[in-house]
């Protein structure tokens, strides 16, 4: 993985190599803040155009998982540097079968959760029975389709009993989807929607304003791998990529995490704004882009309009036209980087071309413009999605083949809209559950999944994706990924765009940000401190 760092005022810039999925390297500087600068003790103040939906883990298949990282605690997870999954709140986890389908977990003693209640193996099962119980439209529940029960045959013990040999269920228990929470204070069969959080993460959830800010504070109760930097961290949640760079360049927040935008990142890293001086790090990327097409809309649910559309799209061009080369063009669900990648879009497509759409519409007895109605959302994904939807709308007309309508909404309405079936194509992005080609396939198939419309397509979900689960190492399965890759292209109801970088940007006083994100992307805050000495 490529990394770059932009240290502005002093025109330095480093370029270096390092493994896994998350941004990582050693930089070294020069410089002095003094041990009782009284700005040390203040919380650091992070920036993210990425707010929470929820504050209950058996509700979220989606970005509130920053959140929930920080202050739930999960069996398994990622130290710094880890790309497979390691004990957290476990002491120890391991199949103790031959066919990957019987997981057992010994707990740390004396856990207890922020309130004081133990976190025992009774609590981690009833954790993981919520989820199911509750299911949630597109919630966490799809990711448990390989379990059949849990067991806490003692105090310290839990035992999963899948269904089917699944290899990467070690990953799903590290996702914040399966965040352990207090069974005396979250209900066994609804959503918690107090406003309140009890877990057993590295901070305690101090104060919570939806849409504004998440106060964090030392858990001091926390047993387990993260080794804190600091005793607080305040979360501003921003509209948008602007406002949160002059938040940035005033002082007011000292990191930003996600959702800069490609305009400011050029900027800061160019050094062209006047601002005092800024670090830049840019590491590649897990998270990709992509369209989703009703099938059971008249037009969209015929495979020639949506591979027609496929035709059509130039991802290069939105690439460099949009996103200033942010982002790189992306032709499989399975992103760059990720054993199983492939090319297959471009393979099937090439080059995009209005003819070759014209005559895969004319096979299929289409011969008047087709109506489109495309969604996206306002607040998710950056501030350049309206720009992209655009684009792609004037893609489309051009064409001659599509007549197009683009409409929006804040995430949390839009969020409801897809669930209910009510889009006829819709944006949607996807950062990963964990650093593997299953993750960026299974979440979309099937009768559950992230979408919350049922997906059947049972040579992936009956085959290919039950091979792929029987191997522990995940390198041997690559054939069944690309197979179930070139299925996804020839039916082209999930049409991928472009695969992002991972930019963070920090004031020159902050370090940890480069270590800050796990395989996943999501933010470790823990990592962040402000320096002492150079």
């Amino acid at each position: 993985m490529n990394v770059r760092v932009f240290n502005r005022n002093r025109n330095r810039r480093l370029r270096c190599v390092a493994a896994g999925a998350a941004l990582s390297l050693l930089a070294a500087g020069c410089g002095v803040l003094s041990p009782d600068d009284p700005d040390r003790d203040e919380p650091i103040v992070v920036g993210t155009t990425s707010a929470p939906s929820t504050l209950d883990p058996a509700a979220s298949w989606d970005g509130s998982w920053e959140l929930f990282r920080n202050v739930y605690q999960t069996l398994l997870s990622y130290p710094n540097g880890a790309t497979t999954p390691r004990p957290d709140a476990a002491r120890n986890c391991a199949f103790t079968d031959s066919s990957n389908q019987v997981y057992r977990c010994e707990l740390r003693t004396g856990l207890t959760f922020s309130d004081g209640d133990p976190l025992d193996a009774a609590a981690v099962k009833y954790s993981i029975d919520r989820i199911r119980a509750i299911d949630v439209d597109g919630g966490p529940a799809g990711l448990l389709g390989s379990l059949e029960r849990v067991q806490a045959p003692s105090e310290h013990e839990v035992v999963f009993h899948l269904n089917k040999p699944d290899a990467t269920f070690p990953f799903v228990l590290a996702t914040p989807a399966m965040s352990l929470v207090d069974p005396d204070t979250y209900p066994a069969d609804a959503v918690r929607r107090d406003g309140e959080v009890v877990g057993s993460g590295p901070y305690v959830l101090k104060s919570f304003e939806d849409g504004e800010r998440a106060e964090l504070v030392r858990n001091d109760r926390y047993q387990g791998y993260a080794e804190r930097r600091n005793d607080a961290v305040t979360i501003e949640y921003f509209d948008s990529s602007p406002a949160m760079v002059k938040a940035l360049r005033a002082g007011r927040i000292q990191v930003t995490f996600r959702g800069l935008a490609a305009d400011d990142v050029i900027d800061l890293e160019s050094g062209t704004a006047d601002e005092e001086d800024l670090q830049l790090f840019e590491g590649t990327g897990a998270d990709i882009s992509y369209l989703v097409f009703d099938p059971d809309d008249p037009w969209t649910g015929r495979k020639p309009v949506r591979r027609a559309v496929a035709q059509v799209i130039d991802r290069a061009a939105i690439a460099h036209d949009v996103y200033r080369d942010t982002v790189d063009p992306l032709y499989s669900m399975v992103p760059q980087g990720v054993t199983g990648h492939t090319t297959g879009f471009f393979d099937e497509f090439g080059d995009p071309s209005a003819d070759k759409a014209r005559a895969i519409l004319t096979r299929a007895g289409i011969d008047e413009p087709v109506p489109l109605t495309l969604w996206y959302t306002t607040d998710r994904y950056g501030s350049e999605t309206a720009l992209e939807f655009k684009a792609l709308e004037r893609q489309l007309e051009a064409s001659g083949l599509f007549t197009v309508t683009l409409r929006s909404r804040p995430w949390k309405t839009y969020v409801a809209g897809y669930q209910k079936g009510e889009y006829q194509v819709f944006g949607r992005g996807w950062f990963p559950d964990f650093p593997d080609a299953e993750n960026f396939i299974a979440p979309f198939v099937g009768e559950q999944n992230a979408l919350g419309t049922p997906y059947r397509v049972p040579a992936i979900t009956d085959d290919l994706l039950p091979r792929s689960r029987r191997a522990s190492d995940r390198a041997e399965v690559v054939e069944e990924f690309e197979e179930a890759q070139r299925v996804l292209v020839d039916d082209a109801r999930l049409l991928p765009l472009w695969q992002g970088r991972q930019y963070v940007a920090a004031s020159e006083d902050i370090s940890g940000a480069e270590r800050a994100l796990d395989p996943s992307t999501i933010m470790m805050v823990w990592e962040l401190h402000r320096k002492t000495s150079w």
